[in-house]
């Protein structure tokens, strides 16, 4: 989307457009930092970790959250889910981060301005004993395929289903998967000819976003489609989703 985003600035004639192209993906494995969304801490399918002192979550914390004190961390590794999403906030929130991300646990991100900007925001707590135990399961969206079933079909084939890749040309150089069509987003529509009718079309890009956005394009012309959410990369011609 930054590439179509840029030629519109351009055109309104803003001239001093540059372009991230590796996007959320690439700033979180240089190690840079991400914040949720207020709705995503309130509604979205995550760990919420408190790591303040037991006694100041009690005090008041947001709903939902697991109250795991910094100094206590590290004992609670092994039971986070990899593949989860983990919003964290307190005063090491950032180094709670670091720890995690060397744990392999790369879905981290924090509360913009912490729990006082929450706050200002009008974001509510609630007060008494918060949960100790991490408990989450994954959560499949309406419309999302999963991680497995989308790698089978990438990488073994199938006769019932089709991967569409709709990334940008400059993204795709750095590999695709084996049994994929590739048309990017901007061009689906024009080149909807190219997709078999009669095959179910699982829809991936980098992240999701575009992937859903197309899966609602295809399903307005009439084809079946399911569309990927996870982090793709790809580098010397294999491509891994985490």
């Amino acid at each position: 989307m930054s590439s179509k985003s840029a030629g519109l600035a351009k055109k309104l004639g803003y001239t001093n457009v540059k372009i991230y192209l590796q996007g959320v993906p690439g700033w979180k494995k240089a190690g840079q930092s991400v914040v949720a969304s207020d709705a995503f801490i309130q509604k979205g399918n995550i760990i919420l970790v408190d790591l303040r002192s037991e006694k100041e979550s009690a005090a008041g914390h947001i709903a939902r959250t697991v109250n795991i004190p910094y100094d206590e961390l590290e004992d609670y590794l092994d039971d986070f889910d990899s593949k989860a999403p983990v919003v964290i906030y307190g005063d090491n929130a950032k180094g709670a981060r670091k720890e995690l991300a060397q744990a392999g646990i790369k879905g981290v991100s924090l509360i913009d301005g912490g729990l006082q900007g929450y706050q200002a925001r009008g974001g509510k707590l609630v007060s008494g004993e918060p949960a100790t135990e991490i408990e989450w399961v994954r959560k499949l969206g309406k419309g999302e395929v999963s991680s497995e079933e989308f790698l089978v079909v990438a990488e073994e084939g199938s006769a019932t289903q089709v991967v569409l890749d709709v990334r940008g040309a400059e993204e795709t150089v750095g590999g695709t998967f084996s049994n994929v069509i590739t048309i990017p987003l901007d061009n689906l529509e024009a080149r909807m000819a190219e997709l078999p009718k009669d095959k179910e079309m699982l829809v991936h890009c980098t992240t999701g976003a575009r992937a859903e956005m197309a899966h609602t394009v295809l399903k307005k012309a009439g084809f079946k489609s399911r569309f990927l959410v996870g982090d793709l990369s790809c580098e010397g011609g294999d491509c891994t989703v985490e």
